[in-house]
C-alpha cells in the first residue's frame, strides 16, 4: 500500500494518504517535486526509511502496535487506578496489574517497540481524544497522557459498552487534555460544597454525639458531586429532579442539596419532641422531602423531591422511577427532557439486591422508560468513613487495621483547603471565614428549632397534592356521591368496547366473536366482568381521570378475557386501543405488559400512584398467589406508607384468587396476609352514624375486597376516585367467575344513584320468611355460586340463608348486624373454599363475635389447616369441594358442640 502510494497519493484510501504523509515527525511530502523518483528519493531520505517493504511494513506494525496499546489503557487502565486511599488494597482487592499496560519500560517489548521508540511520533486513532487538537504525539506522550487518564484516581471500566457513540463519549469526557481543569471559582464553589458538607456532619456529631445519624464521613463529597449534576441538569432545561437514596448522609442532603430547613433537621433529634396526631411517623433518616426553589447557579426555579423510603434501601429505585415517568406523563415530557431521577446505592446494595436489575428492566419498556437515570454509587470499601455502619458502632472489632489506617486519614476536606491555600486560589483567612459563616448557620438554626414543639411528618411529605386536600390536609368532605353513571353512558362504552374504531384494521377470527357477544350484551343491558371494568375505566376517561393498568400481560388479559389492545392480523405490530376512541377529549388509557418482575414493577406503579390522586392506577398480578415476590413494596410501602409518611395512594392491586384445582401456585392471594396487617379493631364494637362507611374508609390503611358481581367490581373501582381520599385497594379477582353465565350483572345495578354494595344480602325465599330459617351461611367470592347451586340441589333455599360479604375489611360491622338481627332462630356458619388457616375465617370470627356480643359462635365451613394454599390433585381437589358442601347444608352438623 506504501508504494502504490509513492506512485500515487491517489490509489489508496484517503486515510492512508494522511497517515504516510505524516508518518515521521510530522514532515509533509512535497507534491510538487519534478519527478516521482526524486519525491520518493526525498520522502524515503527524510524519513530515514531505506527503500525496502520490510522498513514499511515495520512502520505500519509499530502503528499498529501503538494502537493496540491505547485500546489496552481503555479496557484495563482502571486496574493500575489508584483507588485505596488507604494503602492497604492488598489485604483484599485484586491487585493484578495487566501485562499490556506500561507499568515499566521493559513491558514495551510486548508490542515489539523498544525504549528508542519513546520519541518516535506516532498518528492517533480516531478512537482517541488523547490527542486534543494535534493528531500525532510521540509514544512518550502518549503512554503519559494514556496514566494520566486511565490510571490516577478515577478508575474507568467502560469498553463493553457496545455502542460506539457511547463510547466516544466517555472517552471525549475523560481523555480530552486539560478536561478536569477547574476555573478557579469552580475550584471555590467546591470547597464551599464541601465546608457545608463536612460542617454539617460535624455540626450534628457535637450536637447528638450519642445518636444514630447515619453520617456521609469518608463520602462527603457526595454532597458537590449532587450539586454539580443538579446544576448542570438546570442548565439543560431539567425543572424537576426525584432522587432515591439509602439513609447513609440523607440529612446532609436534605439539608445541603434539597435545602431543607435546618431547624426542621435539627428538632428531629430533641426527644421531647411531641408527635402530632397524623401518622405513626419514621425514624429521620428515612423520611423524604419536596421542595420547589431557584437554583442558584442558573437562577432557574428547580423542584426538587427525596423519595421517603424504609430500610429496604434499594426497594425505593422502582416506586421513583415509577414518579418520574408520572412526572414525565403529566407534563407531556415524552423525551425526559424536563424531569429526572437520580437514585444513590451503596455499593453492595446496589451490586447485591435483585430489585435493582428489575428496576433496570423496566429501562427501555415503552409505558416505563424514564429515558435514562443518574445513579451514584456511593462506595464505602474506598470511603474512609471514621465511624462503622452507624455512630454507635465499633468498627475496629472487626476491621482493626484498616480503621488503624483510616484514623491516620487527613479529612478531604483539610486536602482539598491546603491544595487551593497552595495553590493561591483561596487564602486561609477566606477558607476560615467560610466555615465560620457556615457554623454560624447551623448554630442559629439549632436555637430556632427549640422552639419546635411538634413534629408534623406532613412538612416532610415528598409528593404534595396541591388543592385536594383541605389547607391542614385533611379531606374536603366525608362523604361518597353514589358510583353509578347513566344508562347512555354504559351504552356509549359498551358499543366502543364491541368495535374496532380504526378503518382497514385485520382482527382475529375469535377476537370478533367476543367482540359481537360484547354487542350482544350491551344491547340486553348486560355485563360480564371484562365488560363491568371497560365501563368502569372508561367512564373516567371522560371525566378527565387518567387510567393506567399494568402487569404481565393485561392488554389481552391473562385468562384471554379483556382484550384492551387489538392487533392487526395482516400488519406486523399494528395495534388500536378502542378505550382511546371513546370521545374526542377524553383522558388517555394506558394499558401495558410489564416484564416478567412484581417486585420492580409494583413498586414502579406505586411512585406512578403517588404523583397525583386523579389518576386510576392498577396493577394485576398474572395470578394472584405471585404478589409473594412483590411483599416487600407490598409490607414497607403499601400497608403501612401512609402511617409512616402520610403518604395517601390510591394503587389498586388486582389478585386472581380462587380454588379451582390449578395446584398451589396459581389459587391462592393469600387473603389472609392483607386481613392480618389491616389496622380495624376486632374487638371494638363501632359506632354507627350517617357517615360510617365513608369514616371507616377513611381509618383505614388498605381496602380489601372480593367481589362476586361484576357490578360490584365496576362500583368499587369508581369509588376508588370518588372518595375524598386515597386508600390501597386490594381486589380478589376471578379467574371461572370470567365466564361463569350467573356472574352477569344488568345496568339496573350500575346506573346513576347506585352504589357499590359492602354486604349482598340474602334476596331470595329465606329473605322472605326469616323466621323459618335455619342457617345464615357467611361467604365471599366465587365460593357464593357454588354454595347457591348446592342448596337448590338439595331443596334448602327456605331453610338457608347466604349472604356475601364483598368487602372484607374495613369489616361492615353495621349491615352484617343487620343480617345477624333478621334471621334470630338461625345458627351462623363462615364458608370459605380456602383452607382454614387460611383465607379470612381468622378474621371475620373476632368480628362477628363482637356483633353477637359473644352470645353465639360462628362455625367454620371449608378446608382443613393445610401447609400448601391448594391441592395439586384435580380428584383431591373435588372431593375436599363435596365435603365441604355437604357439611354447609346439614343442617345437624354443629348440634351439640360447644364453643
Amino acid at each position: 500500500m506504501y508504494y502504490a502510494w509513492l506512485e500515487n497519493p491517489k490509489s489508496v484510501h484517503k486515510s492512508w494518504d494522511l497517515f504516510f504523509r505524516n508518518a515521521n515527525a510530522g514532515q509533509a511530502y512535497d507534491p510538487h517535486l519534478p519527478d516521482q523518483l526524486e519525491r520518493k528519493a526525498s520522502f524515503l531520505q527524510s524519513h530515514g526509511l531505506a527503500q525496502t517493504p520490510g522498513k514499511a511494513e515495520k512502520l505500519v506494525e509499530d502503528h499498529l502496535a501503538v494502537q493496540s496499546l491505547i485500546r489496552a489503557y481503555q479496557i484495563r487502565g482502571h486496574h493500575v487506578a489508584q483507588l485505596d486511599p488507604l494503602g492497604i488494597l492488598d489485604a483484599d482487592l485484586d491487585s493484578f496489574v495487566p501485562s499490556d499496560l506500561i507499568t515499566t519500560i521493559d513491558k514495551l517489548g510486548f508490542y515489539g517497540l523498544h525504549e528508542s521508540d519513546l520519541d518516535k511520533v506516532f498518528q492517533l486513532p480516531t478512537t482517541t481524544f488523547i490527542g486534543g487538537n494535534e493528531n500525532s504525539l510521540s509514544l512518550r506522550e502518549i503512554i503519559k497522557r494514556l496514566e494520566n487518564t486511565y490510571c490516577q484516581h478515577i478508575g474507568l471500566e467502560f469498553m463493553f459498552i457496545n455502542d460506539v457513540e457511547q463510547c466516544q463519549w466517555i472517552r471525549q469526557k475523560f481523555e480530552t487534555p486539560g478536561v478536569m481543569k477547574f476555573t478557579n471559582e469552580e475550584k471555590r464553589t467546591l470547597l464551599a460544597r464541601l465546608v457545608r458538607s463536612m460542617r454539617f456532619e460535624d455540626f450534628l456529631a457535637r450536637k447528638w454525639s450519642s445518636e444514630k445519624r447515619f453520617g456521609l464521613e469518608g463520602c462527603e463529597v457526595m454532597i458537590p458531586a449532587l450539586k454539580t449534576i443538579i446544576d448542570k441538569s438546570s442548565e439543560m432545561g431539567i425543572e424537576y429532579v426525584i432522587m432515591g437514596m439509602p439513609h447513609r448522609g440523607r440529612l446532609n442532603v436534605l439539608a445541603n442539596v434539597i435545602r431543607k430547613e435546618l431547624e426542621q433537621i435539627f428538632c428531629q433529634f430533641d426527644p421531647k419532641l411531641e408527635a402530632a396526631d397524623e401518622g405513626s411517623g419514621d425514624v429521620k433518616y428515612h423520611l423524604g422531602m419536596y421542595h420547589e426553589r431557584i437554583n442558584r447557579a442558573t437562577n432557574k426555579k428547580i423542584t426538587l423531591s427525596l423519595m421517603a423510603n424504609p430500610s429496604h434501601l434499594e426497594a425505593v429505585d422502582p416506586v421513583v422511577q415509577g414518579k418520574t415517568k408520572a412526572e414525565q406523563f403529566y407534563r407531556g415530557d415524552t423525551a425526559g427532557k424536563k424531569v429526572m431521577s437520580i437514585l444513590l446505592h451503596g455499593d453492595a446494595a446496589f451490586a447485591g439486591q435483585g430489585v435493582v436489575y428489575e428496576t433496570f428492566h423496566l429501562s427501555d419498556l415503552p409505558s416505563y422508560t424514564t429515558n435514562g437515570t443518574i445513579h451514584v454509587v456511593v462506595n464505602n470499601q474506598v470511603c474512609y468513613r471514621r465511624r462503622g455502619h452507624n455512630e454507635m458502632d465499633e468498627p475496629m472489632f472487626t476491621q482493626p487495621l484498616m480503621y488503624k489506617q483510616i484514623h491516620k486519614q487527613v479529612p478531604v476536606l483539610k486536602k482539598y483547603a491546603d491544595k487551593l491555600i497552595a495553590d493561591g486560589t483561596v487564602t486561609l483567612q477566606e477558607f476560615e471565614e467560610e466555615i465560620a459563616k457556615y457554623d454560624r448557620i447551623c448554630e442559629e438554626a439549632y436555637t430556632r428549632s427549640k422552639d419546635n414543639k411538634i413534629l408534623h411528618i406532613k412538612h416532610w411529605l415528598d409528593s404534595p397534592w396541591p388543592g385536594f386536600f383541605n389547607v391542614d390536609g385533611e379531606p374536603k368532605s366525608m362523604s361518597c356521591p353514589p358510583t353509578g353513571i347513566s344508562e347512555d353512558l354504559l351504552t356509549h362504552i359498551g358499543n366502543v368496547a364491541s368495535s374496532v374504531p380504526v378503518k382497514d384494521f385485520k382482527i382475529h377470527a375469535g377476537l370478533s366473536r367476543i367482540l359481537r357477544a360484547r354487542l350482544e350484551m350491551t344491547k340486553n343491558r348486560v355485563v360480564d366482568w371484562a365488560l363491568a371494568e371497560y365501563m368502569a375505566f372508561g367512564s373516567f376517561l371522560k371525566e378527565g381521570i387518567h387510567v393506567r393498568l399494568s402487569g404481565q400481560d393485561v392488554e389481552r388479559g391473562t385468562f384471554s378475557h379483556r382484550h384492551h389492545v387489538l392487533h392487526d392480523q395482516e400488519v406486523d405490530k399494528r395495534t388500536c386501543v378502542p378505550m382511546n376512541h371513546l370521545w374526542e377529549q377524553q383522558a388517555p388509557y394506558t394499558v401495558c405488559n410489564s416484564s416478567l418482575s412484581e417486585y420492580g414493577v409494583l413498586g414502579f406503579e406505586l411512585g406512578f400512584a403517588m404523583a397525583s390522586p386523579n389518576a386510576l392506577v392498577c396493577w394485576e398480578a398474572q395470578f394472584g398467589d405471585f404478589h409473594n415476590t412483590a411483599q416487600c413494596i407490598i409490607d414497607q410501602f403499601i400497608s403501612s406508607g401512609q402511617a409512616k409518611w402520610v403518604r395517601h395512594n390510591g394503587i389498586v392491586l388486582l389478585l386472581p384468587h380462587g380454588m379451582e384445582g390449578m395446584g398451589p401456585e396459581h389459587s391462592s392471594a393469600r387473603p389472609e396476609r392483607f386481613l392480618q396487617m389491616s389496622n380495624d379493631d376486632s374487638d371494638a364494637y363501632p359506632e354507627f352514624s350517617e357517615q360510617f362507611e365513608v369514616s371507616q374508609l377513611y381509618e383505614c390503611n388498605w381496602i380489601v375486597v372480593n367481589c362476586s358481581t361484576p357490578a360490584n367490581y365496576f362500583h368499587v373501582l369508581r369509588r376508588q376516585i370518588l372518595l375524598p381520599f386515597r386508600k390501597p385497594l386490594i381486589v380478589l379477582t376471578p379467574k371461572s367467575l370470567l365466564r361463569h353465565p350467573e356472574a352477569k350483572s344488568s345496568f339496573d345495578e350500575m346506573v346513576s344513584g347506585t352504589t357499590f354494595q359492602r354486604v349482598i344480602p340474602e334476596n331470595g325465599l329465606a329473605a322472605h320468611a326469616p323466621h323459618e330459617v335455619k342457617r345464615v351461611i357467611f361467604c365471599t367470592g366465587k365460593v357464593y355460586y357454588d354454595l347457591v347451586k348446592e342448596r337448590k340441589n338439595q331443596d334448602l333455599e327456605k331453610h338457608v340463608a347466604i349472604t356475601r360479604l364483598e368487602q372484607i375489611s374495613p369489616f361492615p360491622f353495621d349491615l352484617l348486624k343487620e343480617e345477624l338481627e333478621k334471621y334470630p332462630g338461625a345458627d351462623l356458619v363462615w364458608c370459605q373454599e380456602e383452607h382454614k388457616n387460611s383465607g379470612y375465617y381468622d378474621y371475620v370470627k373476632p368480628r362477628f363475635r363482637t356483633i353477637v356480643n359473644h352470645t353465639q359462635p360462628i362455625w367454620y365451613v371449608g378446608r382443613e389447616p393445610a401447609a400448601a394454599a391448594a391441592t395439586g390433585n384435580k380428584n383431591t381437589h373435588l372431593v375436599s369441594l363435596r365435603r365441604f358442601l355437604d357439611t354447609a347444608f346439614n343442617l345437624e352438623a354443629f348440634e351439640g358442640k360447644t364453643f
